[in-house]
């Protein structure tokens, strides 16, 4: 006998993480750190648009979703998130996770492949929307609005996971490495890049968006152009995981002086166009490996490593928290937060 959309829907309530990604690559790189993947749910709520990935990370169900092919954004987020809570109605906790544009400081020496988690510091929060504020004429941008915190349970785990990886080191490069071992026709995309391609040039040097010639030829000819930094040597954990802010709004980041300003300004690490769309209403960590520098320099051979490194580090933290801690928090509110 068939069964009922009631028996169905009940299935659906053993899903507790909901995990977004924006674009295939990501979620590609989610897939593949499942350590089973379930068939696709038998009831979908017919306010429901996305086309899911469903699995089991340790000992949690987990719903993957990704935006409409050729969409981002804040608001294509947020409604991949409403519509997965119309099927998936039992969710408790979200990740974020996925690939952004770094931002290296003389304070954070952020490489291409790094992992950013967003995190608050000084009892801020942990993503900035910096689209959505005011901007007075010789004064720092002024912050109208405050986007909610990962919850607890998640930044606890950051915690810990920490501190585990700052006694241990990590096994990001050496899971990778397992998966594409065991995924042939993966690696050629996934694979961790030359070192020599992450390069990091001086803000005053723009790549012609009108130019596809590489950077290597355009932007190389003067040594100048490029900022010099040492090989981390094997005391240090590569890729390193870098904590706290992270910056938001529905346009990429390509001015590399706008960047700078931002960073001395808010001390940010990462940007992305995604994760203010989803804090107010959607809770979530965000988690983000670097592919680029958020300037003209696109560096299109460090996306997939990127995302395999985010969902590396997004499955060591589900497997270190208990599913009852979960099951003890709310449910997400579709319609709370909107604003």
């Amino acid at each position: 006998m068939a069964s009922s959309d009631s028996e169905r829907e009940f299935i659906n309530d053993d899903y507790t993480v909901g995990w977004i990604c924006a674009i295939k690559t990501e979620l590609v790189a989610a897939r593949v750190f499942l350590d089973q993947e379930y068939e696709l749910p038998g009831y979908v709520s017919a306010n429901d648009n996305n086309n899911c990935a469903l699995g089991r990370i340790g000992k949690h169900n987990v719903v993957i979703a990704v935006l409409p092919h050729g969409e981002y954004g804040l608001s294509s987020a947020a409604s991949v998130a409403r519509d997965m809570l119309h099927t998936f109605p039992n969710i408790r906790i979200g990740l974020m996770v996925g690939i952004g544009g770094g931002a290296p400081s003389e304070k954070h020496d952020i490489r291409l492949g790094d992992v950013l988690v967003s995190l608050p510091r000084d009892g801020k929060g942990c993503v900035l929307q910096y689209d959505f504020g005011k901007t007075i004429q010789s004064q720092t941008f002024q912050q109208t609005g405050v986007l909610n915190q990962a919850p607890i349970l998640l930044r606890t785990a950051v915690s810990g996971l920490e501190s585990q990886y700052e006694i241990n080191g990590h096994a990001i490069q050496e899971t990778i490495d397992g998966i594409l071992n065991n995924n042939a026709r993966l690696r050629s995309k996934y694979k961790r890049p030359n070192p020599d391609t992450d390069r990091l040039y001086r803000s005053n040097v723009i790549h012609s968006s009108t130019d596809n010639i590489s950077c290597r030829i355009f932007c190389d000819d003067d040594p100048q152009n490029v900022i010099t930094r040492s090989q981390r040597d094997s005391s240090e954990d590569n890729p390193a995981i870098h904590y706290g802010l992270i910056a938001s709004a529905s346009q990429l980041m390509r001015d590399a002086e706008v960047r700078d300003k931002l960073v001395a300004e808010r001390d940010i690490l990462c940007f992305e166009t995604e994760a203010a769309g989803l804090m107010n209403h959607f809770p979530c960590l965000v988690i983000r490996g670097i592919c680029d520098y958020a300037d003209t320099h696109s560096n299109a051979e460090w996306r997939g490593y990127a995302a395999m490194a985010a969902a590396a580090y997004a499955k060591d933290l589900l497997c270190r928290i208990p599913p009852n801690r979960v099951e003890a928090l709310k449910r997400m509110d579709i319609f709370a937060g909107k604003r």
